[in-house]
């Protein structure tokens, strides 16, 4: 006698047919699209005999032939044939792979919408734009206003771009970024009738999606982070490589003109090899390919400019014949390119900061750079909380030595808008040198006309400051757990034993290690979340002492992940180490804390714990949570009330994009001590160039139209709650 397990995975399997059927009720549209152009097929004899060679292509295939002809019925039965036995694979196989997945993301009902809308916008329009430009002398409208076509592409690539408005950042960006760039390269460069089709397909799809979501489009430029801004950087470049080498293979008759037959193949591969080698380049972040990149743009721009200046004015000069229409449509849209390149570059340039190979080599070879000064020093006399951001590449370091030349202690500083920021408090082996490294740094930079200010530092730097009259404002309490004592028991600490027991009963673990040296799906799902993050935020990514996931790949950090039986990350902390003299780390300071949307709700207040046990089992007496930057508590004094307004006002615009009262109140969950951290500065006439140097400091990236926005939208949070 046999008993029935509640095992599912003893469950019967269902079948094929019973699968095929569960489909046939998720993907209705598809499965009537798809499988209507199938018995046509059969029933026309289509699916072997090419309907372009026979008569009934007049009869049911669409274009502006058709139109003019009367025959207004053919954008509807065009769409279930394909001219070509060949072409049902990608015409009837791309709809059921398109369609059915639009249909998966948005529903049958707006699918439907959606397919039909962009495949009759794709249709009527383009067949609309060659009535209005076939009698200009265009050869190119000419030709494709005598054309007929079938299929129901532009239809599946729409419903795709409505589709992706149900996608979360940076995959929605990206999956638009790939549609248009598909529908741009192939309209310019193979110009075909679909092809024109498709790209009013998608960029209706684009529109309507939104819509059908009950959103409101926006032409708002998608927030990158650092490493998506050299993605997008390099795949400029590289699409132009792979554009130049097809078209020396299959020459294009496009809106361009007709590709030259007498290209020169050696031309042809010097020119894709440099676009590769500045793609690897940007991809890889490097400064100097950044200024390579956008010299050239520049030099081409002002070619290209100057060419259609002569082409216009004396168009004798280039050939003798005066025909000009075929080169300036040409030269146009690479001006339009170019420029869309040098934007790229521009808007994201705070992401190009890493040294080139060959620097590195030099300074191997000559002698440590600064910052492997500053490491080494870091190292041998310890630090504060905060001096390993110190060391992230973003910033110079003062390196200050003693008379026979050897380094005794440094400061990280950033220079922004006339001011020299140093970053924590100087590094150096007791409190007389330290005192010597500040005077030194501020001897120098004040040399050099700038402004000096020290910010996140602590009561020593204040008291040296207070004793050479200088001022200080409190501008954060930075948050310590204490390791050796620490135990989370009693009611105080009862949402940090919720958070670690709910984990156990759901599989959540807590990983940690050096995040390069994770396995690459892991690592990719710690991107997605921290460009998913930058994405969502009105302003762009920040810096100066708030990392991301680049600073966290350093081998000196750790990483925390949440990671459940699947291997789906659900948040990620990245903790940099406080050294004490000789090298040992003693403590840990937490950088980048980031979750995944709809994930395990409780992810950080499980994985900071799960840090501390852990970093306590490993000795470290301390943890810092760092102190929330611009979340500070004024003494009401008057000489530093301007300032205190002006960081109050900063961080009130941001607090709905990153939280931070929100998340200086979060981390009283964990009952710290805190420390005040200062800023010491010159004098209240610096103050305003020292808020609007930490704005830019924190902010590489926004302008100040960003800030402006931001502003204006957490008013209308503001409002909306008060509602």
């Amino acid at each position: 006698m046999t008993t029935a397990s509640n095992d599912p995975d003893d469950a019967p399997d269902p079948g094929p047919t019973a699968r095929a059927t569960a489909l046939a009720r998720r993907l209705p549209f598809t499965i009537v699209v798809v499988g209507t152009m199938l018995v046509l097929a059969l029933a026309t004899g289509t699916l072997w005999n090419a309907l372009e060679d026979r008569d009934l292509v007049d009869h049911v295939a669409y274009g502006l032939p058709a139109l003019q002809d009367g025959r207004w019925w053919t954008p509807v039965t065009g769409a279930f044939f394909a001219l070509t036995p060949s072409q049902y694979l990608p015409v009837a196989g791309g709809a059921l792979l398109m369609v059915g997945w639009s249909e998966w993301r948005l529903g049958t009902r707006r699918v439907a919408v959606a397919a039909t809308s962009t495949h009759l916008s794709g249709v009527l329009l383009a067949s609309l734009f060659l009535l209005v430009v076939d009698g200009t002398g265009w050869e190119w409208a000419a030709r494709l206003a005598t054309e007929l076509d079938a299929g129901f592409s532009a239809g599946a690539l729409g419903a795709v771009a409505a589709a992706s408005a149900t996608l979360t950042p940076p995959w929605r960006g990206r999956l638009r970024a790939v549609l248009s760039l598909y529908a741009v390269v192939a309209l310019l460069y193979v110009g075909r009738l679909w092809d024109l089709e498709h790209a009013i397909g998608i960029s209706v799809g684009l529109a309507l999606g939104p819509v059908l979501l009950g959103r409101r489009p926006s032409l708002a430029l998608p927030r990158f982070s650092r490493h998506e801004w050299r993605v997008v950087s390099s795949a400029f470049y590289l699409v132009s490589a792979l554009v130049q080498i097809l078209l020396y293979f299959t020459p294009s008759d496009g809106p361009l003109g007709a590709t030259s037959d007498d290209t020169d193949a050696f031309s042809v591969l010097i020119s894709a090899a440099i676009s590769l080698l500045l793609a690897d380049g940007l991809r890889r972040g490097s400064r100097r390919v950044w200024f390579l990149a956008g010299g050239l743009a520049t030099l081409s721009l002002l070619a290209q400019s100057l060419l259609i200046v002569v082409e216009v004015v004396a168009p004798d000069q280039l050939n003798g014949d005066g025909q000009v229409a075929t080169s300036i449509p040409e030269l146009v849209v690479t001006v339009v390119i170019t420029l869309l390149q040098l934007a790229v570059l521009v808007l994201g340039r705070s992401a190009f900061q890493a040294r080139s190979r060959r620097k590195r080599r030099r300074e191997l070879a000559t002698g440590a750079s600064d910052r492997d000064t500053a490491v080494a020093l870091l190292k041998e006399h310890g630090g504060s909380t905060m001096a390993w951001m110190g060391t992230w590449p973003d910033n110079h370091w003062y390196v200050h030595r003693d008379p026979s030349g050897g380094p005794v202690g440094y400061v990280a500083f950033q220079v922004h808008r006339g001011t020299a920021i140093a970053l924590g408090d100087p590094v150096g082996a007791d409190a007389a040198t330290r005192a010597d490294v500040l005077q030194g740094f501020v001897d120098e930079q004040e040399t050099h006309g700038l402004i000096v200010c020290f910010f996140s530092v602590t009561q020593e730097v204040a008291d040296w400051g207070r004793a050479n009259g200088r001022r200080d404002v409190l501008v954060a309490e930075e948050a310590i757990i204490d390791l050796p004592d620490l135990e989370f028991k009693g009611k105080s600490w009862q949402s940090v034993r919720t958070a670690l027991n709910r984990a156990t009963k759901d599989g959540i673990t807590y990983r940690e290690g050096q995040l390069a040296e994770m396995p690459r799906g892991l690592l990719t799902q710690v991107r997605a979340i921290s460009e998913l993050w930058v994405s969502d935020k009105g302003l762009p990514e920040m810096g100066f002492t708030l990392g991301s996931v680049d600073e966290a790949l350093d081998p000196d950090t750790r990483v925390g992940l949440a990671v459940d039986a699947d291997m789906t990350v659900h948040g990620v902390t990245s903790w940099l180490p406080v050294h004490s003299p000789g090298g040992e780390v003693r403590g840990w300071t937490l950088d980048v804390m980031r979750r995944l949307p709809d994930g395990f709700r409780p992810v950080t207040e499980f994985l900071i714990a799960s840090a501390c046990l852990s970093f306590r089992e490993q000795g470290a007496s301390f943890v810092s949570l760092s102190g929330a930057p611009l979340a500070h508590s004024g003494d009401g004094t008057a000489e530093r009330a301007a300032l205190e307004r002006l960081l109050d006002q900063l961080g009130e615009a941001m607090e709905p994009l990153y939280g931070f009262r929100s998340l200086d109140s979060f981390k009283h969950k964990f009952r710290p001590r805190h420390q005040p951290v200062y800023l010491v500065f010159a004098d209240e006439a610096a103050l305003p160039r020292i808020g609007l140097a930490l704005t830019s400091a924190y902010l590489p990236g926004a302008s100040l139209r960003d800030l402006a926005r931001a502003g204006l939208q957490s008013r209308r949070d503001e409002a909306q709650v008060s509602l």
